[in-house]
């Protein structure tokens, strides 16, 4: 049966329904500030994004993208999935969203935080207003974008590397944008109306979860994780009438990551890939690798926990919780709110989703999974959203015992540390352009070598790294400026 059939909802609080002059009544004013007094504040949050797009125009190739460009330049995009595909990883949908920006060389690099920062919050904001309609739950105007745009601003910026959680491209869409998209699969299910829309959301789970199994192991596996929880405990939270369509929509979408993962796992890039750093099942499986990925999640939950920036997320939760009411409509779909429950049940699928996204990179990070970041956004969006719950719980538990409190959602803490980086993004930008500049002259003047200084940000590799010892990915670099070779340079031209 169609959830829209029932309508989600939960069992109503007591209060009165909204009023003629409350919150987004029907009756009520179409502006005012003092219901709509959220979407102001949201202009923290929004406002810190924004910042953080702007700076995008100092991002410039680095790492890995060195190879990506002449490649799509010389095979296009189809070219650089079939490198993915025979080749490199079997990550035909991370090489379809690298070869998307890796189309528009310096200007893909330049837009991709501000394309990629707007999808995200939209598919967050789009999420959570659909989560508090299938509730039935009525809030001021303008705070479900506030608690969208708190999550991503957290998600985004509590991490101890923003730049290669935001401004990298490459590893984004494998790490930060991929779990985004994958919570927006249920969209779709969240949106059903009839026989249409239940057909309308199993496919898009379906194909969704085909596509993040050639996106993203770590994303995949904390899917894997979500959705086996959905259909072993969906009795618990659904009234059986619902649990039915729940689980089956669960298992469309597992059986998607796992079409998927065939597809990369069985690929020729796959198999070269784990042969070249041995993290084949027996590694995977070893007893030694089980207990350094045991160490290393250890090390990161501890560095997770004590970053005080996530509060935000809290904060945004506490807000909703004491400012969402409950209105009288369709029978109830959800069972009885069980808060303590539901928190367990999130916290310990986020403790296994993070320790076995652990143990998949371990084989070829070893000990460095502890500072290797960009695979944490996995399983952290889970915990950023595991939070607001938490937050949304506590205020609505504070607000039925009629206490007055109030709460801002923290954004202001990443403007220091995002400025700071923004400069040292801008320092590496001139000179960049200026070796580029050099580079290419080289080149047209019918030079085969040339020389070149890597110019780093944010721990990001560069050609020629640890004092000139470590090569890669120079080859690239030359074959990027046309160029039969580069050599090491201390000096920026």
């Amino acid at each position: 049966m169609a959830v829209d059939a029932s309508g989600v909802n939960v069992a109503r609080d007591p209060d009165p329904e909204p009023g003629p002059e409350r919150w987004n009544g029907r009756q009520g004013p179409s502006w005012s500030w003092r219901t709509s007094w959220p979407l102001a504040l949201s202009l923290l949050p929004l406002g810190l994004l924004a910042m953080a797009s702007w700076l995008g125009r100092h991002v410039r190739p680095s790492a890995d993208e060195w190879c990506f460009l002449p490649s799509v330049r010389d095979h296009g995009i189809t070219g650089l999935i079939g490198k993915f595909y025979f080749t490199d990883n079997g990550r035909v949908g991370n090489g379809l969203l690298v070869g998307l920006y890796a189309k528009f060389p310096v200007a893909g690099h330049q837009w991709f935080g501000l394309i990629s920062g707007v999808l995200m919050l939209a598919l967050l904001w789009a999420l959570t207003t659909q989560l508090l309609r299938r509730a039935h739950l009525v809030v001021p105007r303008g705070l479900p974008l506030l608690v969208a745009s708190v999550i991503a601003a957290v998600f985004l910026f509590a991490t101890p590397n923003t730049y290669k959680t935001f401004y990298w491209p490459a590893a984004s869409v494998s790490h930060t944008v991929a779990p985004v998209l994958a919570c927006a699969a249920a969209i779709p299910l969240l949106r059903v109306r009839g026989r249409r829309g239940r057909v309308a959301a199993f496919a898009t789970v379906l194909a969704a979860g085909i596509f993040m199994g050639t996106l993203s192991e770590e994303t995949s596996v904390v899917a894997l994780v979500v959705l086996s929880g959905a259909v072993l405990f969906a009795h618990r939270f659904f009234v059986p009438r619902v649990t039915g369509l729940v689980r089956r929509w669960s298992l469309a979408g597992a059986a998607g990551v796992a079409i998927g993962t065939v597809v990369l796992m069985t690929s020729p890039g796959s198999i070269e890939r784990r042969e070249r750093y041995g993290a084949d099942r027996a590694s995977l499986f070893a007893p030694e690798t089980l207990l350094g990925s045991l160490r290393g999640f250890g090390q990161i939950l501890a560095t997770v926990l004590t970053t005080w920036q996530y509060l935000g997320a809290v904060a945004a939760g506490v807000l909703l919780g004491l400012l969402a009411r409950g209105r009288a409509g369709r029978p109830a779909a959800l069972l009885p709110c069980r808060p303590l429950f539901l928190l367990s049940l999130g916290a310990v699928t986020f403790v296994v989703s993070g320790y076995l996204c652990t143990v998949i990179t371990y084989p070829v990070f070893g000990v460095r999974v502890v500072t290797t970041e960009r695979t944490w956004n996995d399983y952290l969006l889970l915990f950023v959203l595991l939070l607001t719950g938490a937050g949304a719980f506590a205020g609505r538990a504070v607000r039925l015992r009629g206490r007055r409190t109030g709460t801002a959602a923290a954004a202001g803490g990443g403007v220091g540390p995002l400025h700071g980086l923004g400069n040292a993004m801008q320092v590496r930008a001139g000179q960049w352009d200026r070796q580029d500049r050099f580079l290419r002259e080289q080149a047209a003047s019918g030079a085969k070598a040339a020389p070149y200084t890597p110019v780093r940000v944010a721990r990001m590799l560069e050609p020629f790294g640890d004092q000139g010892r470590r090569i890669w990915p120079a080859q690239c670099v030359a074959d990027y400026y046309d160029l039969e070779k580069v050599t090491y340079s201390t000096r920026i031209p």
